[in-house]
């Protein structure tokens, strides 16, 4: 997590988090901390939030038929999770989030499994349009506590240069 501080006035100090542009180096990995353990309520929850009605991430007697031999966690929950992991490393400072070019489910999350994530620059460039911006694009990889890769994605964001942030106009 990056954290820094800014002095505010005389004896103020705000917390400030994220990297700007300059701070993103490719092939730089960030491990994203803490983990989280899903529990039973989280995977409720937010499938009833999305309106996600496959049974397999509710109705244990019907996961009990299925592979798995129990329910397994909504994926988008993963997904949403590892995003909100990596935030305070790589898009706390973002304008905007740009885009996924892919997202792969490659293993089941169950109910008390603990979630990690990282994401390793893969590319970083100046916008063409915005000369204050530019454009960081990572990886992030999910993994349960047994160090199996879960989850995968790639996605862009548009990352502020030093000076440009919105918290550096208060």
């Amino acid at each position: 997590m990056v954290q820094n501080v800014k002095k505010i006035s005389e004896n103020r100090y705000r917390e400030t988090f994220g990297r700007y542009l300059e701070e993103f180096h490719v092939g730089d990995i960030y491990e994203h901390r803490p983990g989280k353990t899903i529990t039973e309520n989280d995977n409720h929850m937010f499938t009833l939030m999305t309106m996600n009605t496959h049974p397999m991430h509710f109705d244990n007697e019907f996961a009990k038929k299925s592979e798995f031999g129990k329910c397994i966690v909504c994926s988008p929950l993963t997904v949403a999770l590892m995003v909100g992991m990596s935030v305070t490393d790589v898009s706390q400072k973002a304008i905007a989030n740009l885009g996924w070019e892919s997202i792969n489910l490659v293993h089941p999350m169950f109910v008390g499994d603990t979630l990690y994530a990282e994401s390793e620059v893969l590319e970083k460039r100046e916008s063409k349009s915005r000369p204050t911006q530019g454009i960081v694009k990572v990886s992030t990889r999910g993994f349960n506590q047994d160090g199996v890769e879960v989850c995968n994605f790639i996605r862009k964001m548009l990352i502020p240069k030093i000076g440009y942030a919105v918290e550096d106009k208060e």
